[in-house]
């Protein structure tokens, strides 16, 4: 009796290992995540309740930092702009991706050649992209004014007003956008039962009732994921903004991160810069909970 008790609690006691041993391989990469994400998440926290800089930490001062955003005018701008680029960026991809998507799920000729051409604003980095836009667009002598001027038509300055730059950052933000949805929107158009477009056919139903009653509401999931993925990518967006305009001309294309980098590293107030990046993580959380609650009520 006794040796039985010995070996089943030593097989015991091995399944408890075993159990475990899941989690220890998974150890490293857990430390890993925490020390990239939840470390600077938290000493950015931090810095936002202390009036420190650069240089030298500084003293508590509570919430002083986030009372004083609440003044500042070029913080209600850049949280303007913020919310017009992240909603005119994802609208203006989401529609461009989804009639590319719709049109590459179907038996066209060079489909294929047409689904790797299509995305290569996605894959190519952003200096590049961004270098040969600016070739395009960034002064007089760009390529765009040049047949412009060539066609008797006076230069714009899309850089340099502040009408054009909003337009010109929104649309460059599409171009290099659209082709993650469409690639994402495609995938989940291959997985749309045929039958319920053939049903519909029976019952009369045209392309746009089709489209309207059965492709949108089957892509509801995949598009909500979406929306709030590129809502945050377009909210945090710094390389794009930055590489075309740096925020400008007089502001009007600063958005909240390039704000809080000017904050922090120009203005040496890191306060301030870390309070700008802690409200913009609170935004983007609300509204992607907002979005996860309305489709699980759908």
């Amino acid at each position: 009796m006794k040796i039985a008790d010995h070996y089943t609690g030593r097989s015991a006691l091995q399944k408890q290992s075993v159990s475990w041993l899941p989690y220890y391989f998974l150890l490293p990469s857990i430390i890993l995540i925490l020390l990239i994400n939840f470390y600077p998440f938290l000493s950015g926290l931090v810095y936002s309740v202390q009036n420190g800089t650069l240089l030298k930490p500084g003293e508590f001062i509570g919430i002083h930092n986030y009372a004083k955003l609440l003044t500042m005018p070029d913080f209600w701008h850049a949280l303007y702009f913020s919310s017009v680029f992240a909603v005119f960026s994802v609208i203006g991809s989401y529609v461009i991706g989804l009639g590319f998507a719709i049109l590459l799920n179907k038996d066209i000729i060079g489909r294929g050649f047409f689904r790797v051409a299509l995305l290569v604003p996605w894959i190519l980095p952003s200096v590049v992209s961004i270098v040969g836009w600016r070739w395009l667009i960034g002064d007089q002598n760009g390529l765009f004014n040049t047949i412009l001027v060539g066609f008797g038509f006076e230069p714009v300055l899309f850089l340099g007003t502040e009408g054009w730059a909003m337009f010109s950052v929104i649309m460059i933000k599409v171009w290099r956008s659209f082709p993650f949805m469409m690639i994402s929107l495609l995938a989940g158009l291959q997985t749309i039962n045929q039958e319920l477009y053939e049903s519909a056919h029976m019952d009369g139903a045209g392309r746009w009732q089709s489209f309207w009653y059965i492709t949108l509401p089957q892509l509801r999931m995949i598009t909500v994921v979406c929306w709030i993925l590129m809502t945050i990518w377009c909210f945090n967006d710094f390389d794009t903004i930055w590489l075309l305009t740096q925020g400008g001309p007089a502001n009007a294309t600063e958005n909240l991160i390039i704000l809080a980098y000017k904050y922090t590293f120009s203005k040496n107030a890191v306060g301030i810069g870390s309070a700008i990046s802690i409200v913009s993580l609170v935004i983007l959380m609300a509204l992607a909970v907002l979005l996860l609650k309305k489709q699980e009520q759908e």
